[in-house]
């Protein structure tokens, strides 16, 4: 558990110094040992999306909404990486939902967008 701990720290550390592939490798073993967790998955999907492995990340944030619809930025990250696929039908009401539930700007922004591409 211990190592778990240390290297999910590990690969948060990468990721906040910009390195999200190696960032994702690192985590991606810690998932391996704690499947359930979903801090450990959400910062996958991040590093995931951040280096443009979408369909990963998609993967990923579905699980996490899947498991709790209520997690907002979960919906909201998974609406960018429909957006980033160029899926605007499928990303728009992930990123509404997202919206609806917390006030922050760039949810809002991210609606406005997608709706103007739909």
């Amino acid at each position: 558990m211990n190592d778990a701990i240390a290297e999910y720290r590990r690969g948060v550390l990468y990721f906040d110094a910009g390195d999200p592939i190696e960032a994702a490798k690192i985590l991606s073993t810690v998932l391996d040992e704690e499947p359930g967790n979903a801090e450990v998955r959400l910062w996958l999907a991040r590093a995931y999306f951040a280096s443009a492995q979408l369909n990963r990340a998609e993967t990923h944030l579905r699980a996490l909404v899947d498991r709790d619809p209520s997690d907002h930025y979960a919906c909201h990250l998974l609406g960018r990486t429909l957006e980033r696929q160029n899926r605007p039908k499928d990303a728009l009401p992930f990123l509404r939902l997202a919206a609806a539930m917390s006030a922050v700007p760039d949810y809002a922004t991210a609606v406005e967008r997608v709706e103007g591409k739909v």
